[in-house]
This record gives C-alpha cells, structure tokens and sequence, in this order.
C-alpha cells in the first residue's frame, strides 16, 4: 500500500478515537485523560500500519515494539496521575475560556488538535513501515533502538523519582532538584525526545522514513516551545519558592552537570 493512502487511512483511525474519547469527556466534564491517550494514540497509530503496511517485517515489528513499550508505560503512568490527582488545571484554565460550548470547545481545541499533532509526531512509525527494502535491521536502526531504550528508561526514572518526591509530605512546596532533576529540568521531556528521534533513526534506513524526520522536529519544538517546558515553568516559578535558582543552575533540557552560582 502506498505511503499517501496508509497516512488516511491513519489519519480516519486516529480522528475517529478522538471523536469516542471526546463523547466520553462530556459525561465526565473533564478532558485531562487525553494525556494518557497521547501515548496510547502512538500505539493505534504503529498498530494499524503494522496491519496494512506492505514493509520490511523486521523494522515493522521494532518500531511497534518499540513503540508499544514506551506508550504502555507512559500511558499507564498518566491514567495514575489523572485517577489520583483529578482534573489537569492547565484543561480547566482553558475550558474555563471558552466561547460558547465548553464541549463543541473542547472537540477542536483540544481532542481535534490533539489528533493532528499526533499524526503528525508518529510519522516515522508509519512511513518506517511502508518501505520493504532493505529488508534488513541496519547499524542507523539498532542505534536508533538503543537512543528509543535511553529514553524510555531516562524517563521512566525521572518520573519515578518526581513521583516519589511528591509522595513525601516533607516535600510539600519544594523543588525537585535530586536524582536525573539535578542534571535537567525535565528529565522526562528529554527521554520522549531520545525516544522519538530513536525512533525517527530506525525509519531512516528507508526512503520514506527520511521524510519523518518532521515527527521528533515538531514533537521537540512542543516539549522545548510551546506545550511543554514554557508552561509548566511559568506554574513552577510562581508557586514554587527557590526554583529560579534552581532554573539557573539546572540544564533547561539535555543533561549536563548543575552550574555553580556565585554567592550574591
């Protein structure tokens, strides 16, 4: 099947789960689950071309691994966070915002946006797959898998460790400074960085994955610009007492010894 018609196809899929899961946020009032979907979206969007897909069987089926072990353990790890903390502010924020039909709002705002975006970043798990030459793993695919196996462990520790932090009732308006947090800011934003352009590598062996070089671009421009670091640290340095310090001795991103700041 061609590239063009397996990224329809993809696209119809992962419109028409937005569409189900913004039928359920109205009973719910509340869209902060699709965070946990984010992840899982990735899956739906490897599983289905893996089922329709005419590629190279070996690098079809790492890229879905790949993908299924990172989403899983991501998605799981949101759907926690929502069930145990309630509705996301930074959604209530923006709902509370709305011209008109909070609900209509929310179709195009967020579950809509979300949907292309999505798309969008998954590109390598879908134009990866649609090359059956070469039929081979090459050197560029499994260093792409051991950057995605980084990642997916740099993250999953780092949101282990936050995770814990704000467990302990002594933390309580505190900065997190300890652990993969004394080396980075956003250990987690870091590791889906690592995990998608992993990803990217191992689709890049074949003609068409070149062209999904656009999917980790977009998503670190996200994580680094736009929806990501820029406002969670607005929220942080407002309510959190000691972390502009912390912003000027800690790497905003990639991992680099904390600075040593001059008494003032």
């Amino acid at each position: 099947m061609e590239a063009v018609s397996i990224l329809a196809i993809n696209f119809g899929v992962i419109c028409a789960c937005m569409f189900v899961l913004w039928l359920l946020s109205i009973p719910l009032n509340d869209v902060s689950f699709i965070d946990s979907f984010w992840a899982i979206g990735f899956i739906v969007m490897a599983g289905s071309t893996y089922l329709i897909a005419d590629g190279s069987a070996a690098r079809s089926a790492l890229l879905l691994a790949v993908t299924a072990v990172w989403g899983l353990r991501l998605g799981g790890y949101l759907f926690w966070r929502w069930r145990k903390e309630g509705a996301d502010k930074r959604y209530v924020a923006l709902l509370n915002k709305a011209p008109g039909n909070v609900h209509l709002f929310s179709l195009t705002k967020v579950f809509g946006l979300q949907a292309i975006l999505l798309w969008v970043v998954s590109l390598p798990v879908q134009l990866g797959q649609v090359a059956a030459e070469p039929a081979a793993l090459g050197w560029l695919a499994w260093i792409g898998a051991a950057l995605a196996a980084i990642g997916i462990i740099f993250e999953s520790v780092g949101d282990w460790q936050l995770a814990k932090f704000k467990s302990d009732p002594a933390s309580q308006g505190q900065v997190m400074d300890k652990g993969l947090w004394r080396y980075t800011r956003h250990p987690n934003y870091f590791g889906d960085a690592c995990v998608w352009w992993g990803l990217f590598l191992i689709a890049a062996e074949t003609t068409p994955g070149l062209f999904s070089v656009i999917g980790p671009a977009v998503l670190t421009y996200l994580l680094v610009k736009w929806s990501g670091v820029p406002l969670l640290e607005r929220k942080l340095k407002r309510s959190r007492p000691g972390y502009e310090e912390y912003v000027r001795r800690t790497s905003g991103f990639i991992p680099m010894p904390p600075k040593k700041l001059k008494d003032a």
